[in-house]
């Protein structure tokens, strides 16, 4: 499964220097607390490599139990008109990701769901978190879902 979502035309703006500060904060308290919730949702911090630097780079996201012990996270950047950062470093290097949840870090391998698979895990995740449900409202984007796995299963 590829990585093809476009950016949209309308939406939230991305997140500034607030937001950069927050998830450095987000960051620490996740890994020093074996993992932490954050506005209420279960949070994993999520390391891929930039698709132009080639250099890690780590962000906080809200995750979804996946099946095989693995996760689901949505690429919504709150509704923003283009997919965040990371979207783009998981599309150039699905294979070299890394989360972190507590002390504990799990190799992964991304997938973008496409589908009836989508549709399936969009059901669960606007049940559990209807927050994403408005982020979707405020873009005219379709708001990716990837799964992690890892790697161990694949």
């Amino acid at each position: 499964m590829s990585f093809d979502t476009p950016s949209g035309t309308r939406g939230t703006r991305q997140p500034g220097r607030a937001v950069k500060w927050f998830n450095k904060w987000s960051m620490r308290r996740i890994r020093r607390k074996g993992g932490a919730k954050l506005m209420g949702m279960d949070a994993l911090v999520l390391t891929t490599v930039g698709r132009k630097s080639g250099e890690p780079r780590s962000t906080p996201v809200a995750w979804f139990p996946s099946e095989n012990g693995g996760w689901l996270i949505v690429a919504s950047a709150a509704g923003a008109a283009k997919n965040p950062a990371w979207y783009y470093n998981l599309a150039a290097h699905p294979d070299r990701v890394r989360v972190e949840i507590g002390s504990v870090t799990t190799n992964v391998v991304a997938v973008q769901l496409q589908g009836e698979e989508r549709e399936k895990a969009w059901r669960q995740i606007t049940t559990t978190m209807p927050r994403f449900a408005e982020y979707q409202v405020k873009t005219d984007r379709e708001l990716p879902i990837i799964r992690l796995t890892p790697r161990s299963l694949n």
